[in-house]
């Protein structure tokens, strides 16, 4: 599967449903830097449920079941598995990207579709869902980073536009980071045909 099939059934996937992408999207940033300034560390606590539930409504999108902003707190009643999910990911990060900065991007790409699977796995705890991400991960990690690449143009554009741009871009972004994960885990995706943006 190419990347412009993913990014293609991406945008075809948020045909009629931008406005929820958008909502959720800021709803989530909203939580999160809230969370961050009103508690310190309080983004560690909810990033793990706010980026599964994120995870969830652009896999619902991807496979045209309908997608509510509700969806975004369902993680919330798994909850210790979504914080250890989101706490373990920033922590193993950070720690090796101590190392430098390369063995953290690296880690990063490795541990990208956690938030993907505890959706599928609710019953995974965080550490399980890591290591489903890492084997997941194995020798793809290149591939999506070109994918992370592509996006470059859309967000040096953002940045132009003064931020308004990423009301495109960034439902964009994840709708594709939904279809990548698709692909990773063996399913063939079908090729939608869908406008041109």
């Amino acid at each position: 599967m190419t990347r412009g099939m993913m990014k293609s059934n991406a945008k075809e996937s948020l045909r009629g449903n931008w406005g929820i992408a958008i909502l959720a999207l800021l709803i989530g940033g909203i939580l999160e830097g809230a969370a961050s300034c009103v508690f310190g560390v309080g983004e560690l606590i909810i990033i793990g449920p706010i980026e599964t539930g994120l995870a969830l409504i652009f896999l619902k999108l991807s496979y045209r079941d309908n997608a509510e902003i509700g969806d975004l707190f369902v993680p919330f009643q798994n909850f210790v598995n979504t914080f250890f999910a989101g706490f373990l990911v920033m922590l193993f990060t950070f720690l090796w990207s101590l190392l430098f900065v390369i063995p953290g991007i690296v880690k990063a790409l490795s541990y990208s579709q956690t938030y993907f699977i505890m959706n599928e796995h609710p019953e995974y705890t965080g550490r399980e869902a890591i290591d489903a991400s890492r084997r997941m991960m194995d020798g793809h990690k290149g591939e999506y980073f070109v994918l992370h690449l592509s996006f470059i143009g859309w967000f040096l554009l953002s940045a132009l536009t003064l931020g308004l741009l990423l009301f495109y871009v960034m439902p964009y972004y994840q709708a594709t980071m939904a279809e990548y994960y698709r692909y990773v885990r063996g399913e063939q995706v079908p090729e939608v045909e869908g406008p041109e943006f």
